[in-house]
C-alpha cells in the first residue's frame, strides 16, 4: 500500500498540469474575455462593477488620443480610443502571447502564487481563505447528516424489502429527490425566515453581526441557528440516492450464498449484517464519499449559497465565470482539483481499510 500512495502522489502534478492546461486552452476559444467585459461596462452596457475598474481605467488613459478601435478584435470595441483598449491589455496581461501567460502561470502555480483578482483589490488565496469557511460549514455538515440518515435508512429498507416502510420510505424519497432545491430553499424562507408566516431562523450570512461580541456558547447557539435552513436543504436534496444505493448495495449482498451460510450455521441476523455483509456492501458506498463531499463542498451549494446569501467558494468561481476573472476561475479550479485528488486517495486507503482483500498494489 505504501508504493501504491507514492505513485498516486508523484501522479498528483501531472494530473493538475493537464486539468490546468486543458481549461487553460478552453477560456483561449471561448468567446468574450476580461477586455470584453471591461468594454461593456465602459460603454454603459454593463455597471455592475464600473465603480471598481474606473481608478484603474483613468490611470491608463492621461495620454488617450481620440483615435478610435474600429477594427479592433473586440466586441464593443467600437467608438472606444485605441490607447485604452492596449492599455486594458496589458493590465490584464494580454499584450503577451498565449504561451508567455501560460509558461507563467504554470511557474507561479508551483509556487501556489495563484495572482490577484481582476476586479477585487485581494489576492486568490485571500478570497479563498474569506470564503472557505462557509463552504466547509455548508459541505461537512451536509455530509455527514447525509450519511447518519441515508446509511442507517438504506440498510433498514434492504431488511424490511417490500413491506409497509420500505414502501412509505421510498415515496418519501422520492418526493424529496424530485423536489428542486431551490425551491425547497424558497419555501423554506417563505415559512420560517421571516418571508410570510414565521422567522424562525435569520434569512442571510454565516453568522449575526454582533457575533464577535457573543460568549463561547451563544457563538455556537448563532451558527448552527445560520446554517440550520442551508443545511436542512442540501441534506434533503442529497440522501435520496445514498440511501438508494445503500439499499441496493445491502440487498445485492443479502441473497449472496455466504449469507445463507451463515444463517444456516445459526449466526444471528446482527452478526450476518455486521459482521459479514457490511464490510462488503459498503465498498461502493465509501468510493462514492469524495464525489458526494466535492459536490457538497463547491457544486452543490451553488444555488444554496446564492438563496440564503453566503458568501462561499461555489459562488466565488460561479462570479468570476461570468465576469471572466480569469485569476480567480483558474485559482479556484486549481484547489478544487487538488482537493478532489486527495479525497480520492484517502477513498482508497480506506477502501483497503474496510476490506484488507483489497490489494492496490497490484493495480497501479
Amino acid at each position: 500500500m505504501r508504493n501504491y500512495i507514492l505513485k498516486r502522489l508523484l501522479l498528483i502534478p501531472f494530473t493538475l498540469w493537464g486539468i490546468i492546461t486543458v481549461n487553460f486552452a478552453i477560456i483561449q476559444l471561448a468567446p468574450g474575455g476580461p477586455v470584453d467585459y471591461v468594454l461593456a461596462q465602459y460603454r454603459g452596457m454593463n455597471t455592475d462593477a464600473k465603480s471598481q475598474l474606473t481608478s484603474s481605467v483613468e490611470a491608463n488613459q492621461s495620454n488617450v488620443q481620440n483615435t478610435s478601435a474600429n477594427n479592433s478584435k473586440y466586441v464593443g470595441a467600437q467608438g472606444v480610443p485605441e490607447d485604452l483598449i492596449k492599455a486594458l491589455e496589458q493590465q490584464f496581461g494580454f499584450d503577451k502571447p498565449w504561451y508567455v501567460r501560460y509558461g507563467k502561470m504554470l511557474k507561479d502555480y508551483i509556487c501556489f502564487d495563484f495572482g490577484k483578482s481582476y476586479y477585487r483589490d485581494k489576492t486568490i488565496l485571500e478570497l479563498i481563505k474569506e470564503r472557505l469557511p462557509v463552504s466547509i460549514s455548508l459541505g461537512l455538515w451536509s455530509t455527514l447528516l447525509i450519511y447518519l440518515i441515508a446509511i442507517p435508512l438504506g440498510i433498514r429498507k434492504a431488511q424490511k424489502d417490500g413491506s409497509k416502510f420500505d414502501v412509505v420510505t421510498s415515496f418519501a424519497i422520492v418526493v424529496g429527490s424530485a423536489m428542486p432545491v431551490f425551491l425547497l430553499a424558497v419555501f423554506l424562507i417563505v415559512f420560517f425566515a421571516g418571508g410570510v408566516y414565521w422567522q424562525w431562523f435569520p434569512l442571510r450570512g454565516l453568522t449575526s453581526d454582533n457575533w464577535e461580541n457573543l460568549g463561547f456558547w451563544a457563538q455556537i447557539k448563532d451558527y448552527f441557528w445560520h446554517i440550520t435552513l442551508p443545511v436542512f436543504t442540501m441534506v434533503i436534496g442529497g440522501f435520496a440516492g445514498l440511501t438508494m444505493l445503500t439499499k441496493n448495495s445491502f440487498l445485492d449482498e443479502i441473497n449472496k450464498q455466504y449469507v445463507l451460510t451463515a444463517r444456516a450455521k445459526g449466526v444471528s441476523e446482527n452478526g450476518i449484517l455486521y459482521g459479514h455483509i457490511f464490510r462488503n456492501a459498503m465498498l461502493i458506498i465509501i468510493a462514492g464519499f469524495p464525489s458526494l463531499l466535492i459536490k457538497m463542498l463547491f457544486t452543490g451549494s451553488l444555488l444554496i449559497e446564492v438563496i440564503f446569501s453566503l458568501n462561499g467558494l461555489g459562488l466565488l468561481g460561479y462570479e468570476a465565470i461570468t465576469t471572466r476573472d480569469y485569476p480567480v476561475v483558474f485559482g479556484t479550479l486549481y484547489i478544487f482539483a487538488l482537493l478532489g485528488l486527495v479525497l480520492k486517495l484517502i477513498s482508497d486507503i480506506t477502501y483497503s481499510l474496510v476490506d484488507p482483500r483489497i490489494n492496490f498494489e497490484k493495480i497501479a
